[in-house]
């Protein structure tokens, strides 16, 4: 599947960070993980930093992908509201949800000092936009939700709102635990450093076969080589659906749109926070370490990928018009524009961990809008898997819950 249009953003400033070669061996190892994404590459370091003999494999370059296409703000806010969450599958489950994710965002900035990797990581607080009066009630009752549950969060008032902004909406949350990065370079960064730890990374080498015994995997290539695996880890992202007889996520198109650099940023509230909103489907919007804007949204569910590209220029259109609306005073001047396909799950929260049908097999799928965040847990998750150790939050995010799968 093409996941992205022709031109995402991080790709075409950033160039080529790293090359790999392509697979030309038949090759054994303890851990093949399938997929060179950012998910991909926090698998792969966690692995190989725990001393797991681990290949990577992919069947493009190497972060091209979904990753080329994130907007990669990073927010322990999943899809699913917290208070609704909690209507689903409890209170104390829902809370260690957000409270797991909001931990996923420290873990990554320690990751990313301690392995020096330049990725323009930065703390940014969140806010959470009521896009209406109406919304307003569930607004509310998202707001004492999170402050039951720990988190940092005030309440802002329409007049708090036009104090420190331009933004028109009633009322909003602000969330002070929030992040961005550059995935893309993040991803290459974390690989570099699984390949110090060890590990073997090879891209344009699509896997077309996999079979499966008692000692492991046996994978083979488009160029016919071999990879002998004790374990396989299928980390491609929206692709991984394609693997598994029962469909457990959907697909859906959404749009993206990155500025030239911004003198000024007029109207933007504390300190160029995140922002996104109540409305189905949400627009989200952040800024870059060279001070453009990102804005993306407009979500629809997913044909095909012409079709999805063939509304590029509406839907650009659409969140230039939606950026003018809430930041009149920002000039805004579009330097690349690009589609891109996620899949969600019904209740917001991933699949991740060993699928029961074949037990040397783990998943990482269905990230929804927190892709960085849910990769980071999904590395920890699988590490500890492959390692034998216990993972409290493996019931969290486990197949379980997924009869039939």
């Amino acid at each position: 599947m093409k996941l992205v249009s022709p031109q995402p953003f991080w790709p075409v400033r950033d160039g080529l960070p790293a090359t790999y070669p392509v697979l030309e061996d038949n090759l054994a190892c303890e851990a093949a993980v399938i997929g060179g994404g950012i998910g991909g590459a926090l698998v792969a370091w966690q692995l190989a930093s725990a001393g797991v003999e681990t290949i990577v494999l992919d069947r493009r370059e190497i972060a091209h992908g979904s990753t080329a296409g994130s907007t990669s703000l990073l927010q322990y806010e999943i899809d699913e509201p917290l208070h609704r969450l909690t209507q689903r599958i409890g209170r104390e489950r829902a809370e260690r949800c957000y409270r797991r994710c909001r931990d996923a965002i420290d873990e990554i900035e320690r990751l990313v000092r301690n392995e020096k990797l330049n990725c323009e990581f930065e703390r940014r607080p969140s806010l959470l936009l009521a896009s209406t009066r109406a919304h307003l009630p569930r607004l509310r009752r998202e707001f004492a939700a999170r402050h039951s549950a720990g988190l940092a969060v005030e309440w802002w008032s329409r007049r708090d709102l036009a104090r420190e902004s331009s933004l028109p909406q009633p009322a909003a949350i602000w969330s002070r635990d929030g992040a961005q990065v550059d995935a893309y370079a993040l991803a290459h960064g974390l690989l570099q450093a699984a390949r110090r730890a060890g590990a073997r990374v090879y891209e344009r080498t699509a896997v077309t076969r996999m079979h499966f015994h008692a000692r492991g995997a046996d994978l083979q290539t488009a160029r016919g080589r071999r990879v002998r695996a004790r374990n396989v880890v299928i980390a491609t992202g929206y692709e991984a659906q394609e693997s598994l007889r029962k469909k457990i996520t959907a697909l859906h198109s959404t749009y993206a749109l990155a500025s030239e650099p911004v003198a000024e940023f007029n109207g933007w509230p504390a300190d160029r926070c995140l922002i996104w909103e109540t409305a189905r489907p949400y627009v989200y919007l952040r800024t870059t370490a060279d001070r453009r804007v990102m804005i993306g949204g407009y979500d629809e569910p997913f044909r095909d990928p012409d079709a999805r590209d063939r509304l590029l220029g509406v839907k650009t259109a659409l969140l230039k018009r939606r950026f003018r609306q809430l930041f009149p005073r920002i000039p805004l001047e579009v330097a690349c524009a690009w589609a891109g396909t996620f899949a969600e799950t019904t209740d917001g929260l991933p699949y991740i961990g060993r699928h029961r049908n074949w037990p040397h097999v783990w998943y990482a799928l269905g990230y929804g809008g927190n892709g960085v965040t849910f990769s980071s847990i999904a590395a920890s998750l699988i590490r500890d898997g492959i390692l034998g150790r216990r993972n409290a939050d493996e019931a969290l995010f486990g197949f379980g819950r997924a009869v039939g799968a």
